[in-house]
């Protein structure tokens, strides 16, 4: 195995679909396909078998869902990523996922080369916040109630006033270069903020960020 070789595990309930990725893929040298599952209880086990850097996951599957499979297997430290698979009328779905551990998600009709790069922007640490629909989708559902766990409000404790501004700009779905360019600082400053920010808030990605801002009333869909 090369060092920049993406290992992935394809999770999807039609074999036509794990068939096309794994041909799609099976042209790009810098990324292995490990194995392929079905159902949620099968990605569960398979995942903690051959152990992959990015798990392709689809919601509606029989059994467990893709949702609870992703909750599983995102649960501990040193984790596999887990990128969606959905479709527009998975919206309810996707943010589900997005609460349970996952690090984003690919529409089934997206560009073949785009599920590519999705890929490999998950394994490097990254998350998918703004691509296409990923913003609306993160305001719709951040508009409903927050949980009891989760109350509204804009203070959050622990956090510096300049790190509230950066999640705040997180929530809306800039990137590091565009925070820069609207607070004045470099992308370095940024990216240093953004680290304090994961740490201060136990959020394991960007996309936990976009939560929480949205869920303490820091963004709003208005806005």
């Amino acid at each position: 195995m090369t060092p920049d070789l993406v290992r992935v595990v394809l999770v999807d309930d039609q074999p036509l679909v794990r068939a096309g990725l794994r041909v799609l893929m099976a042209d790009s040298p810098d990324l292995e396909v490990l194995g392929e599952a079905g159902a949620g209880v099968e990605a569960v086990q398979l995942v903690q078998d051959v152990r992959p850097d990015v798990v392709v996951m689809d919601i509606r599957m029989p059994g467990m869902d893709g949702i609870e499979a992703t909750r599983l297997i995102t649960a501990g430290p040193n984790t596999a990523r887990v990128l969606v698979l959905t479709t527009f009328e998975d919206d309810e779905y996707v943010y589900g996922a997005l609460r349970a551990g996952a690090s984003g998600f690919l529409v089934k009709d997206m560009d073949l080369d785009d599920i590519l790069t999705a890929i490999r922007v998950v394994a490097a640490g990254e998350a998918l916040i703004a691509p296409r629909v990923t913003r609306r989708l993160i305001e719709e559902f951040a508009a409903r109630p927050a949980p009891a766990a989760a109350p509204r409000h804009g203070a959050i404790q622990g956090i510096t006033d300049r790190e509230r501004e950066v999640l705040t700009l997180i929530g809306r779905g800039l990137s590091n270069d565009e925070i820069a360019g609207r607070l004045f600082i470099s992308p370095a400053t940024v990216k240093a903020h953004v680290g304090r920010l994961f740490s201060k808030l136990a959020a394991r990605d960007r996309v936990q960020l976009v939560i929480i801002a949205y869920e303490r009333g820091l963004v709003s869909p208005s806005r």
